[in-house]
């Protein structure tokens, strides 16, 4: 509701939502935050809030299996709606943390993302009024302000409350409503009418270059508005299924573009959005090469003005109409296990929207009567929204300056005359093969077969020596998943062959991992839901798939594929790939918390080659030949996997698939003996032995600052079992107790992040596992290190008084939940299940491993207690905790040394390189997506 602001008072619609949490008229001091936690209700994550430009969410997540919990978080919403203190005293607490927010906005994606809605919006008050407000009126506005803002616009008649649960009596929660609603007193001033703020039309296109020199890549965004349609009868409803539609068509028509020989774009993608109440948009987004804006933008506005002259092909629109009824099909079966939050967002856009409640069966009815009868002409209509002369709005962003505006009204006029002139031909289509897998396998068969009644799992080995763990689950009634490991991995590699290996991936999945290339098996899986991905990591290979019952032979001929394909390097594609490869570097040196995060790794895990930033040097000495012949070794030899299967399985159907596609692969006959857990090649780190502490100065548009505390981690042999469980349990009191005096109490951050990493420990049965615990956070950089200090205050009197009963108490509850929801999900047992086989204690028996594992973590359960985490504090961490640590502090550069320093910094984020390469691409297209998106950007209060 960011929109209704005047100028003194931007940002106040979004300080309200923070105080909201902060204090009430029966709350206090973010009791409000603590209550919800002690029920479970984490922070974040199940009590949260979202200002936008036309309205302010407020959610809550609670359990409803004890008496009362329902009533009271009623009544906490109740609070909200009328009763949050607004107090010059708890104002001034909130701005460190909306700050914060603010600060954090500030960075390339926030400047894009401003730039952009401003041009967007422009003529209206829209293009003024960003939800997140100004750092002036943050930093100066007066509780008054505040104050007289919220009494204005918080009015119950402009509000709606929406519960949805597993409610054994829907009445009663009625009344439980209007119990606690009731009990509210009007506002002292009446309701004013919320006014409308029209967005103007124009018919020449706007044009901006907008040079960011800290972006993740160029980028184009077109975007077209148009007025926010009604769907309120069947002939409305059946437009916006062909505007789906043609959107869907247009997306594969870009990917097969992004996949030809010199794509114009690495990816591109088009949707409809609405953006705010009265204007929806048409938006199309790229990411391409540096100096490629100009060719990305020709190619997009061309295949938009194609399909004005030549329409879609009836093979295109038979495909996309599979591909909507087997998502709707999806969402038919599993109407009964559909999440809360789903229904509720229903009802959520009919209130602020007039959005249309029909519910899944006569929506599903519906959509199958029509979807038949919705032609190639109806579909392609809709590409007259994205003409220029249609509201439109054309950005590049770039990270140096290469194109100018005259070059894209030169584009726009060079498209539009073609278009006239009809000088674009049609679409070429490609020939697509009708199966999958040329010649079915001959079937394996069943050598060994044991029931696990304890899981509810069969656990099988094949002919082939693959063995087989399948589990039948009810959760939901059109999902099946499944992961295949085997041991080894890149940790084997010599340094000399490292870089081309870890590329294998990369290169074979744009090659075609399954025996097809991507842009033809795209549409060879048209209406079926199966996908297949492959995974090499330190020390494992995986492959791991998610499908409908129904398609589980389609998923099987796939791994299938996987394991009798012989990929070979082919010129086209490997182009692509070092292309992409090379952008996302270039992209990652000018983001300033790569010299942050390489430092960070240097300083805790040593400067190994495995953890050493991808150079572009690096990727001159990549030898494709020699990566696809390794993906291919990874995935050969059928008895080194370990798969587990999940979900809707039905055994008399399923059964044959596995044996035919799965025991079916062949058996390697001069395989060499698969590897053994405790004999893989360690990786080499080791955690600084004394206290380091060090600033990375890195040159910055606007200031940021981002902190990592760690400690090291020693998880003894002998009270593994335990203490893999107590771990978790600390990371999440850290992570509270650090939120409670950095936000709570100091109000200077805005959030607070405790992670544990293990992962650079083989996967032997012996010795004690090593890694660290990290606290990150971001917050301004003049109090950077006297948070630090902090932190280690707070766990420092963790170590030597322990935590409150009323600490493990929360802990306990919040744990407990997450446990309670994963037991009712395909992905938790999937995990739990790989885990008892991955477990140094598993021997052979998984039933009894998994038994094993779930006693420790009762134990730990049962025992734990103020003395219990304070000893594991001590135990687990270094004790005291300021013996060993590490920080590290990301800051703006501040002289010329630094700059020069920092330039020379290379990047990544991650450990497996190929990894690092796809997380800079995928960073590129979401950037150019954020740019749109601003409107929906949750502000979490």
């Amino acid at each position: 509701m960011s929109v209704v602001e005047e100028e003194d008072e931007r940002g106040v619609a979004h300080i309200v939502e923070h105080l909201a949490f902060s204090a009430t008229s029966r709350y206090t001091n973010h009791d409000i935050v603590k209550f919800l936690e002690s029920i479970g209700a984490e922070f974040g994550a199940c009590q949260n809030a979202l200002t936008s430009s036309d309205e302010t969410i407020y959610e809550l997540l609670v359990p409803v299996d004890k008496p009362g919990l329902l009533s009271q978080a009623i009544s906490v919403l109740a609070e909200f709606s009328s009763e949050v203190r607004v107090s010059a005293e708890d104002l001034e607490k909130e701005r460190g943390a909306v700050l914060e927010e603010y600060r954090g906005g500030r960075n390339a994606t926030g400047r894009m993302q401003d730039s952009h809605w401003a041009l967007l919006f422009e003529g209206s008050k829209y293009a003024e009024r960003l939800p997140i407000g100004t750092e002036k009126v943050i930093r100066t506005v007066p509780h008054e302000t505040v104050k007289r803002f919220y009494q204005k616009w918080y009015h119950l008649s402009n509000m709606a409350v929406f519960a949805v649960g597993d409610f054994p009596d829907t009445q009663a929660v009625v009344e439980l409503i209007k119990e606690h609603f009731g009990q509210k007193a009007p506002g002292p001033l009446p309701p004013p009418v919320i006014p409308e703020f029209p967005v103007p039309s124009h018919e020449e296109p706007r044009f901006s270059c907008f040079v960011e020199s800290e972006a993740a890549g160029s980028a184009v965004v077109i975007s077209c508005k148009m007025p926010a349609g009604e769907i309120k009868t069947v002939k409305e409803y059946k437009d916006s299924l062909a505007e789906s539609m043609f959107h869907c068509a247009l997306n594969q028509r870009l990917f097969k573009i992004s996949r030809t020989k010199d794509p114009p774009y690495f990816s591109c993608s088009s949707a409809a959005d609405a953006l705010v109440r009265p204007v929806k948009a048409y938006i199309m987004t790229s990411s391409c090469r540096e100096r490629g804006t100009v060719e990305a933008l020709e190619s997009m506005l061309l295949e938009v003005a194609r399909i004005r002259l030549h329409g879609f092909s009836d093979r295109e629109i038979s495909i996309v109409r599979a591909l909507m009824m087997s998502e709707m099909e999806s969402a038919y079966l599993e109407r009964d296990q559909m999440q809360s939050t789903s229904l509720r967002d229903e009802f959520l856009q009919h209130f602020l929207r007039e959005e249309p409640v029909v519910g899944i069966e006569y929506e599903a009815q519906l959509q199958k009567t029509l979807l038949p009868h919705i032609s190639s002409a109806e579909v392609a209509k809709f590409a007259e929204n994205f003409s220029t002369a249609s509201s439109c709005v054309i950005k590049i962003v770039e990270p140096r300056a290469h194109a100018s505006l005259e070059d894209l009204k030169a584009v726009v006029l060079k498209v539009n005359s073609l278009e006239e002139e009809k000088s674009i031909p049609p679409w070429d289509e490609e020939q697509i093969p009708e199966e999958i897998v040329a010649e079915a396998p001959e079937p394996g068969s069943i050598i060994g077969k044991v029931e696990h009644p304890g899981i509810g799992a069969t656990e099988m080995i094949l002919s082939n020596g693959m063995r087989i763990c399948y589990k039948y689950t009810d959760f939901l009634d059109d999902q099946v998943v499944f992961t295949g490991f085997a041991y080894g991995g890149l940790s084997e590699l010599s340094e000399a062959e490292y870089t081309s290996c870890s590329m294998g991936s990369t290169i074979a999945g744009e090659i075609g991992t399954f025996g097809y290339r991507p842009s033809v098996l795209m549409d060879m899986l048209a209406g079926k839901r199966a996908e297949v991905g492959t995974k090499v990591g330190a020390y494992m290979r995986t492959f791991s798939g998610d499908c409908s019952p129904s398609d589980l032979e389609t998923a099987l001929q796939l791994v299938y594929q996987i394991f009798t394909t012989n990929v070979e390097p082919r010129e086209e594609e490997v182009k692509i790939v070092m292309q992409m490869a090379e952008e996302a570097i270039y992209a990652q040196e000018r983001d300033p918390y790569t010299a942050f995060a390489n430092r960070v790794r240097e300083i805790n895990y040593g400067n190994s080659y495995f953890f050493k930033p991808i150079r572009i040097s690096d990727l001159k000495k990549v030898d494709p030949i020699r990566a696809c012949e390794y993906f291919n070794n990874c995935f050969k030899d059928p008895s080194a996997f370990t798969v587990v299967i999940v979900g809707k399985i039905d055994p008399a159907i399923s059964l044959p698939l596995i044996l035919q596609y799965l025991g079916g692969i062949p058996r390697v006959e001069d395989a060499a003996q698969p590897l053994s857990r405790d004999d893989l090649r360690g990786l080499p780190f080791k955690f600084p032995e004394s206290i380091v502490r060090e600033v990375v100065r890195s040159p910055m548009v606007e200031a940021q600052c981002f902190v990592q505390l760690a400690f090291p981690v020693v998880l003894k042999n002998t009270m593994m079992t335990e203490d893999i469980h107590y771990v978790g349990f600390l990371s999440k009191l850290l992570e509270t107790k650090i939120m409670q005096v950095l936000r709570f109490k100091y109000g200077q951050i805005y959030s607070v992040n405790v992670a544990v990493f293990l992962g650079g420990n083989k996967p032997s049965r012996t010795g004690d596992v090593r890694g660290d615990i990290s606290v990150n956070f971001s917050c301004d950089p003049d109090i950077s290190s006297k948070l630090v200090d902090f932190v280690l205050e707070e766990i420092s009197y963790l170590q030597a008084e322990g935590p409150s009963e009323e600490d493990v108490l929360t802990i306990l509850e919040i744990e407990q939940r997450a446990h309670e929801n994963g037991l009712q999900e395909n992905y938790f047992w999937l995990d739990r299940i790989l885990r008892s086989y991955q477990s140094r204690l598993f021997s052979g028996d998984i039933g009894f491993t998994f038994a094993l594992q779930e006693e420790g973590r009762m134990k730990v359960r049962e025992a734990l207690t103020p003395q219990t985490m304070q000893s594991a504090l001590r135990r687990v961490l270094p004790f005291p905790c300021r013996n060993q640590y590490t920080v590290v502090i990301l800051m703006p550069k501040s002289s010329c040394w630094a700059s020069v320093k920092s330039m020379l910094s290379w990047s990544s984020s991650g450990v497996s390189r190929d990894a690092k390469i796809l997380a800079g691409i995928a960073g590129a297209l979401v950037l150019t997506v954020s740019l749109w998106r601003y409107s929906r950007s949750t502000l979490k209060s």
